[in-house]
């Protein structure tokens, strides 16, 4: 189980701070797809009428887990930037902390 503060001091690259400021940290998720992609409007347009399913439909999937990507919003400019970390099954934003000795459970 990964655990991750709410905010992190690290740097902020923006034009007003380049400098360590305190970051807000959320975790980043995919924005619904657009209805006017071109690729979307492609396989609607071949998708239409009659013959079924006229695209291969991926099934041979490999990865059970996805990489968890930070976003880090800078609190005195607003600035945002990502930050991917590693893969996990679990992951929590302000968690309890892990005390020496002691069990989460």
């Amino acid at each position: 189980m990964v655990n991750v503060p709410k905010t992190k001091k690290t740097y902020c690259k923006s034009k007003e701070c380049k400098k360590h400021t305190l970051h807000k940290v959320t975790q980043y998720k995919k924005g619904k797809d657009s209805l006017a992609a071109q690729g979307k409007r492609r396989y609607d347009r071949k998708q239409s009428g009659y013959g079924g399913q006229t695209k291969p439909v991926f099934h041979k999937k490999a990865k059970t887990t996805k990489k968890i990507v930070l976003r880090l919003q800078c609190q005195s400019c607003k600035h945002m930037s990502q930050h991917a970390i590693k893969r996990c099954k679990h992951f929590e934003i302000g968690g309890d902390k892990k005390g020496k000795g002691t069990s989460l459970f």
